[in-house]
């Protein structure tokens, strides 16, 4: 069986008080589970509390973006040599804001998927088409680049392990979900050009990401190949992760 797994991705969003709180409520919420692994990606800034607050629970965490580079004249970036030093365990690489707000290119998404690898840390490989790209339909001639790029780059035996986010650009933070066959869709497309590559690959944790609410998460988990979710807003509210969390349950 794939393993289930819910990814809380805070964006830049905060604060050390906020964040208590929040946390607090997660571990009081999401207890240790045989099918399911929870996550919580914080900014850079909090790691070292989000760090010393979930030790010892249920909650995995992890970063929103890495540096391609192990060390050097790099100023403001962060290597995963220093993510592993919080502890973290996953690194989000490619999600879509970073590809269009600062010029990711899938190479340098490559980059950073190595690197994240090198580290030790579990990339959370996100891949998205945009609303035109949607409507042109170039879902699966987007995806499929962005995923090839990372192939070629790392060699398909790299994503052993890793974690897939499909993430239509169109849906996250619009309000605007795909719904659960379309999504259902990419997730099959994108596990069978993997597993092409690779047998193996066909096992893959792919989850997926794009306004992700409690209204909606039962109907998308249900699909046979959405395994969880990569959750943005919604993953600042407790009662609501808690509650996504709960219906990604098998």
């Amino acid at each position: 069986m794939r393993a289930r797994f819910v990814a809380g991705n805070w964006k830049m969003n905060g604060s050390l008080r906020a964040n208590m709180g929040l946390l607090d409520a997660l571990k009081a919420g999401l207890k240790k589970s045989e099918n399911l692994e929870y996550a919580v990606c914080a900014p850079f800034p909090y790691l070292g509390q989000v760090s010393a607050a979930l030790s010892g629970s249920a909650i995995a965490w992890g970063a929103q973006n890495i540096s391609e580079h192990d060390a050097g004249a790099y100023t403001g970036e962060v290597s995963g040599a220093m993510l592993k030093e919080f502890g973290c365990r996953f690194a989000i690489v490619g999600h879509s804001e970073r590809r269009a707000l600062y010029g990711e290119d899938d190479a340098r998404v490559a980059a950073k998927f190595i690197a994240a690898k090198h580290a030790g840390l579990t990339p959370i490989l996100c891949v998205g088409e945009t609303l035109e790209q949607r409507e042109r339909g170039e879902t699966d001639s987007v995806v499929g680049r962005q995923l090839d790029a990372v192939v070629a780059a790392a060699g398909a035996a790299a994503l052993a392990g890793a974690v897939l986010a499909y993430e239509p650009v169109w849906a996250i933070g619009t309000g605007r979900n795909a719904t659960p066959q379309q999504a259902q869709e990419v997730h099959v497309f994108a596990r069978a050009r993997l597993a092409a590559r690779d047998k193996a690959l066909a096992g893959l944790t792919i989850l997926y990401g794009g306004s992700v609410k409690p209204g909606n998460a039962k109907d998308l988990f249900a699909m046979p190949d959405i395994d969880g979710g990569l959750i943005g807003g919604a993953s600042l509210v407790a009662e609501d992760f808690i509650a996504i969390c709960a219906a990604a349950r098998r």
